[in-house]
């Protein structure tokens, strides 16, 4: 990344205007469309796509630290766009290794369609293992994905939706069976995002009637449970980066928030600026102690999915832990801050209050902390007997 400048795919003008919108977007419960035209319009859907294929051909690891610039901004905008870079970033850990069954997702996103993340399932511990939805094949060699999908980031503007469902039927079943549908009447997407924090997303609930996946975007079916196949490493790989990333950047605006906060406010019995108090500097210096961890590991993490290095069975563990440390210190680093600010954070109208709420999204994506744990824990000391 020696030649990287984040500034040329997200100039400051960019996230100042997107930053503006942002107390809006959470306030009225609307999608950001503005930030999602001017970010098309800017190429950011395709830095991850081949510039042979239209896209900035970045790595992972400039994409990583482009997210962590546009959550600075926006949270739940970085977010949204990141369920996109997911499926651009999984098409090109493919292609790295030989792999180009995602073209047609480069070649779209170059082009301004918008692709959606549509794996979570009510109940479904297993993710990327096992599936509710019911595939049912169809001559041809299409699909018909039939179950609901939850936490759709991206629902009002998505033009393809990837996904996963179980095929029970075919001879060789069962298989889990991954694919990209169109937006038709078959997918019914609820009105029902009220949440917390993270309302821009927009992460509604996604109703698949039979929704037909053509046979050329039937990308991978592959057996059930723990599986080497390359697009369960691809959505494993990306998906824990690229939110690792969002999370890190609140982390670092929560930080940069309260170092602005310390040197504004003076106290009254001292007359000195915050900055000066002892207590103050010690909470602010335990907050970038704890976020200076994370950037490091997250370019040498991203860096080695890049570069093809191979960690065998140790991966999961390590991008599950890179998750669960970046959602961890992120929550503390903002409780801290809010902290620092005092009761003006209280407010729904602060910034600091709205990425207190933004931030508790981190613990229900996956992996989640006994996920990650149990992961970590196989890792160093072998499966549970029995």
């Amino acid at each position: 990344m020696t030649d990287f400048d984040p500034a040329a795919y997200l100039p400051d003008d960019l996230l100042e205007r997107i930053r503006s919108r942002a107390t809006v977007h959470d306030r009225e419960n609307t999608f950001p469309d503005d930030d999602l035209a001017e970010l098309t319009a800017a190429g950011y859907l395709a830095i991850l796509v081949p510039k042979d294929r239209g896209g900035a051909g970045l790595g992972l690891a400039e994409a990583s630290v482009l997210q962590q610039r546009l959550a600075g901004a926006a949270p739940a905008t970085a977010l949204a766009i990141n369920m996109h870079l997911v499926w651009t970033g999984v098409a090109k850990v493919l292609q790295d290794r030989g792999i180009d069954d995602l073209a047609f997702v480069q070649t779209g996103a170059a082009v301004g369609e918008v692709f959606a993340f549509g794996i979570s399932e009510a109940g479904n511990d297993l993710v990327l293992f096992g599936s509710d939805t019911d595939a049912a094949p169809r001559p041809g060699g299409s699909y018909a994905f039939t179950g609901t999908k939850i936490f759709t980031s991206l629902a009002p503007v998505w033009t393809q939706l990837g996904l996963h469902g179980l095929d029970t039927t075919s001879p060789d079943g069962p298989q889990m069976v991954y694919a990209f549908v169109p937006r038709t009447d078959a997918v019914v997407t609820r009105d029902d995002w009220d949440t917390v924090g993270m309302r821009g997303t927009q992460s509604r609930t996604t109703e698949l009637h039979g929704a037909v996946a053509p046979a050329d975007r039937i990308v991978r079916r592959v057996a059930p449970g723990p599986n080497p196949d390359p697009i369960v490493f691809g959505i494993f790989s990306v998906f824990e980066i690229l939110l690792a990333s969002v999370y890190t950047g609140i982390a670092r605006r929560a930080l940069e928030l309260a170092v602005e906060t310390a040197g504004k406010r003076r106290s009254k019995r001292t007359g000195a600026s915050y900055s000066q108090d002892p207590d103050i500097r010690w909470r602010i210096a335990e907050m970038a102690l704890a976020y200076d961890a994370l950037p490091p590991q997250l370019a040498a993490l991203a860096g080695d999915v890049d570069r093809l290095a191979d960690h065998g069975s140790q991966w999961f563990a390590l991008l599950s832990g890179l998750k669960h440390r970046a959602v961890t210190m992120a929550k503390r680093v903002v409780d801290d801050a809010v902290l620092v600010a005092g009761g003006s954070s209280y407010f729904s109208a602060s910034e600091l209050g709205r990425l207190y709420r933004d931030v508790l999204a981190g613990m229900f994506h996956p992996s989640d902390p006994e996920s990650a744990h149990s992961t970590v824990a196989t890792a160093w000391l072998g499966p549970l007997e029995g």
